[in-house]
């Protein structure tokens, strides 16, 4: 007999930046789950078919055993009986348990396809929506509870599929089978003792389960919390080194795990009061179903086969009564936990295209922001009427102090948020118009800080263009100035670079993210304090790279060390989220502002000390 069982899989309210429950019903969730289901209608009406005939097959044993029971009764003809019957009915037995496995496995066989494929589309789906959220919502969000809701998700499709679907219709079917038998062919009083002891066994759990249902939301809020603070800690390995807080991290963890253990305790136990509840009901059930049959045997009214078949009845009744209250927690956690994952899918897009967008029509690479206003928060404005072209093929520099709005300008371009006032331009094109994929696509981008994929070296370069050539991402290393440092390891472009690239200098992880861009070869580049991790001498052979990558590109260098931008064809001051300066470098000098106040101050800084 299987035991109610609970999985550890269930809803949770994840913290800050997980999605929450959604206010939709149940069987609102159903009809959300519904689409994916029935892309394979036929594999869901045959396997049902297939459930049914498994639970057929299934009420014919004890009719069965009754009769063989029957027919070994003591007889004047016994001896010819046995030479015919009782082999006809063993091999009808043997054949009724055999179809009922047959017809089982033919289920799983036929809707396997069904479930995998349902619940592959709905990861799928919940992927690709994730990357096509804002930038604001990836800022915002904690990974571990996240990825904790997508897996309980995924799991919740499985179990709803395969074990409710296709587990309370032939349970209600086997259960109408048995007690239309039991009403036929005996009396009424067997029907009601097990209608009641079924309704009694479903309130009593879908009471409890109910009242249970905090204790469950609570637990896996708890164990959430603690998955994210071990992720978290885990992906800052380096600072916790830093600062010699092992220990602290893991305290913090085993409190976290403290209070998971309490509320799994308390969990536990209710779980404990229902199991209790539940087999208390079956039994007393048990106990009347057969004093009424051995009162019957007794009386004359019943044989000695009817009595076996109650028995059996009651015996292949026991499984699904139980197993309704493992479904029906199942069932509530399950869609919960689906829910929670639809309520991320259906995370609003800060950024979307617009109805009818079309690519970028790519003819011109000239860039513009005209007048543009942004803030990230409304009380806190970054950019501030701020105007200036960068034309095609030329280079334009941004320089200003940390904080005045220089990075945003990256974001702005690429789209990784919309401007709320002004416009920004490609080509004359206003990129809030056109599909934001072919902007991205024309856009090569150098960043300040490089996270590289625990991956390969050659993948994390070929990354810029999936599918280039190995001879063609050697060439974009060499380009990038770090060939040599590749090929003199052990397992040159085979090496793995480690999570987020740890296994790497910040030097080296900085040349890779250049080879990565200069192998997508876009129109438009943007270097984001692209040199900021290499040393001098490296910084200035990169230096000739880039320029020699950025002829007849237009190209945006963000910048903080002025020496770096001296050939751009225009540098802009940024200060405040103000353009406050404009010109080439030697007008700028020139004109003694804040520009050359900074000019000078770096080159006191850069003067070796005697």
């Amino acid at each position: 007999m299987r035991r109610s069982g609970e999985a550890l899989s269930s809803a949770q309210s994840a913290p800050a930046g997980a999605p929450e429950r959604g206010d939709r019903s149940d069987w609102a969730t159903l009809r959300r789950l519904f689409p994916y289901l029935w892309r394979y209608k036929w594999r869901v009406l045959a396997a049902l078919a297939f459930m049914v005939g498994a639970k057929v097959a299934n009420v014919g044993v004890p009719v069965l055993l009754k009769n063989l029971v029957d027919t070994m009764t003591p007889k004047p003809d016994m001896a010819q009986a046995l030479l015919v019957v009782p082999v006809a009915l063993l091999l009808a037995y043997g054949l009724l348990r055999f179809s009922t496995s047959f017809f089982t496995e033919l289920r799983e066989l036929v809707f396997a396809k069904a479930t995998e494929g349902a619940a592959r589309s709905i990861s799928l789906e919940v992927f690709r929506h994730l990357h096509a959220l804002s930038l604001r919502f990836h800022l915002e969000r904690q990974t571990g509870g996240m990825t904790r809701d997508i897996e309980r998700g995924t799991r919740g499709v499985h179990s709803l599929i395969s074990m409710s679907l296709y587990s309370i219709v032939p349970t209600i079917i086997e259960l109408t089978l048995v007690l239309t038998i039991l009403g036929v062919k005996f009396d009424a009083l067997f029907v009601w003792i097990t209608g009641a002891a079924l309704v009694l066994y479903i309130g009593f759990t879908v009471t409890v389960t109910e009242w249970r249902t905090q204790f469950r939301k609570t637990m896996n809020e708890l164990d959430s919390v603690a998955q994210s603070r071990a992720i978290d800690s885990l992906l800052n390995y380096e600072t916790v080194k830093y600062f010699n807080n092992e220990d602290f991290e893991a305290g913090r963890y085993d409190a976290s795990l403290d209070r998971y253990r309490r509320a799994a305790i308390k969990s536990q136990n209710t779980l404990s009061l229902l199991n209790m509840g539940q087999q208390l009901l079956i039994a007393v059930s048990l106990v009347l179903m057969l004093w009424r049959a051995t009162s019957g045997v007794v009386e004359g009214r019943m044989t000695l086969g009817d009595l076996v078949m109650v028995n059996a009845f009651m015996i292949q009744l026991y499984i699904p009564l139980n197993f309704l209250g493992v479904i029906y927690r199942e069932i509530k956690q399950s869609l919960t936990d689906l829910d929670k994952m639809f309520v991320l899918l259906e995370k609003e897009r800060e950024v979307r295209d617009a109805p009818g967008a079309q690519p970028l029509a790519g003819r011109d690479a000239t860039v513009r922001f005209e007048d543009v206003n942004f803030a990230y928060e409304p009380a806190r404005p970054i950019l501030k009427h701020v105007s200036f072209e960068i034309p095609a093929g030329k280079t334009v520099a941004v320089v200003g102090p940390s904080g005045s709005g220089k990075s945003t300008l990256a974001r702005l371009l690429y789209r990784f948020y919309d401007v709320q006032e002004g416009r920004i331009t490609i080509g004359g094109e206003d990129i809030r118009q056109v599909e934001q994929g072919s902007v991205r696509q024309a856009i090569g981008i150098v960043p300040q800080d490089t996270v590289l994929f625990n991956d390969t070296v050659e993948y994390n370069i070929a990354y810029g263009r999936p599918g280039a050539s190995h001879d063609e991402v050697v060439a974009a290393a060499r380009a990038a100035r770090i060939h040599d440092f590749i090929d003199a390891t052990p397992k040159g472009y085979e090496t793995m670079v480690g999570e987020r690239g740890l296994k790497l200098s910040g030097g080296e992880k900085q040349r890779v993210a250049i080879a990565r861009t200069l192998l997508k070869d876009p129109p438009i580049l943007i270097f984001d304090e692209a040199t900021s991790a290499l040393d001098s001498a490296n910084e200035r052979a990169i230096q000739a790279e880039l320029r020699s990558a950025a002829q007849n590109k237009t190209t945006l260098v963000i910048a903080h060390r002025l020496s770096t931008v001296v050939d751009a064809h225009e540098i802009l001051v940024l200060e405040g989220g103000v353009v406050v300066e404009r010109g080439t470098h030697a007008q700028l000098l020139v004109a003694d502002g804040r520009y050359a106040r900074m000019w000078m101050l770096q080159q006191i800084q850069a003067e070796p000390v005697l």
